[in-house]
């Protein structure tokens, strides 16, 4: 059967799955409504009491004055650049090569609103505060993703973001914070989200990552730019005729997991180091900051896929999802930890590492 079914199946059909919150299908959206009154108003264009109190409730937590849902972050973060650079008549910003506008998105800032990128640092580090102290000052916004999710979640330190933050309200450039993990990061800097968000101009969060939510995502920052938010959201086509069935399970999920994150980040740190005891592995960073880091293995997408379908299918234990190839030697993949590993025995967990370890072992000495 291993190998007829690929790594997704395979990890589909297992007994104990480690990563993220569980399977997202339709039970999610039918959990979140059961526990309401059908007969609650929905939001209609972007407005009512449903879609209000949740933005305020948001804005509140965020320590800004004001917030608008967007049914995707896509749409949030390049409305966001587009309002700063018409602010401060500079159609240029600044961020990480590896940043989500730069790699996800078929260049829509470039096309949709005519503004061009600065990358700062190269694609294997962090954007450190050097690199903002010597960069070109001629750009009207600098994106900080917190954390760097395309080099394992890896995270500046507090002090160096408070630096990068001061600097750019001397030079009077915006800072915005894409913090689509903000909550996944809040454990590992111990701050409030409050805190974290008081060094930037606006924010970006998700709800759909961690949080676990069905769709959507806030923008948030002071009145006026909100307000403007609003109305390239409409420009945008963002405001659909009714968002609850996203707002309400973003607010669900947000209510049930914002304080799980303390959890969700310890078992990240103990199951990075049970990766990092098998022969072949190594993760990225070697201890997480988060709940979600890279694994690296030493056999390339093609060996390695089957090898974990027969551990999968040996134990019941599914690792990942999903491989990428990187290159002829090597391959890896991300992983985040939410509600699953916790419910799983530890002694079913560790016997399914020792397997795993045996059979990297094997594949490594074939290779």
């Amino acid at each position: 059967m291993s190998g007829t079914i690929s790594l997704f199946e395979a990890y589909n059909r297992t007994a104990y799955p480690l990563v993220g919150h569980g399977k997202r299908n339709i039970q999610v959206l039918k959990d979140v409504l059961s526990e309401l009154d059908g007969k609650m108003e929905s939001d209609v264009y972007g407005s009512g009491k449903l879609i209000e109190d949740f933005q305020n409730k948001i804005a509140k937590f965020l320590g800004k004055e004001a917030a608008v849902f967007f049914p995707s972050g896509t749409m949030a973060q390049q409305i966001a650049m587009r309002i700063w650079s018409e602010k401060k008549g500079i159609k240029r910003v600044a961020y990480h090569p590896l940043c989500h506008l730069e790699i996800h998105e078929e260049e829509g800032l470039k096309h949709l609103h005519g503004i061009e990128s600065l990358l700062l640092a190269d694609k294997t580090r962090l954007i450190q505060l050097e690199d903002v102290l010597n960069m070109d000052t001629n750009i009207s916004c600098l994106l900080l993703e917190l954390p760097q999710r395309e080099i394992g979640g890896e995270l500046p330190s507090y002090e160096e973001l408070e630096a990068i933050s001061a600097f750019c309200r001397e030079k009077g450039i915006i800072l915005h914070l894409d913090g689509a993990r903000l909550l996944e990061v809040l454990p590992y800097y111990e701050k409030s989200a409050e805190q974290i968000c008081s060094l930037f101009d606006s924010v970006y969060i998700s709800f759909y990552k961690g949080i676990g939510g069905i769709a959507g995502a806030i923008l948030a920052g002071d009145e006026a730019f909100v307000k403007e938010s609003v109305i390239w959201k409409r420009r945008h086509g963002g405001d659909l005729i009714s968002l609850y069935p996203y707002v309400l399970s973003a607010d669900h999920f947000f209510m049930q997991r914002q304080d799980r994150f303390q959890q969700y980040y310890e078992d990240a740190k103990e199951l990075a180091g049970l990766y990092n005891d098998c022969q072949g592995i190594t993760t990225r960073p070697v201890v997480p900051v988060s709940n979600m880091f890279h694994i690296h293995f030493s056999l390339p997408k093609a060996k390695l896929e089957p090898v974990l379908v027969a551990v999968y299918e040996e134990t019941g234990v599914g690792f990942i999802t999903r491989l990428n190839h990187v290159d002829d030697e090597t391959s890896y993949c991300e992983v985040n930890i939410g509600d699953q590993f916790a419910s799983i025995p530890k002694e079913v967990i560790h016997q399914a590492f020792h397997v795993l370890n045996q059979r990297l072992q094997e594949a490594l000495q074939e290779k």
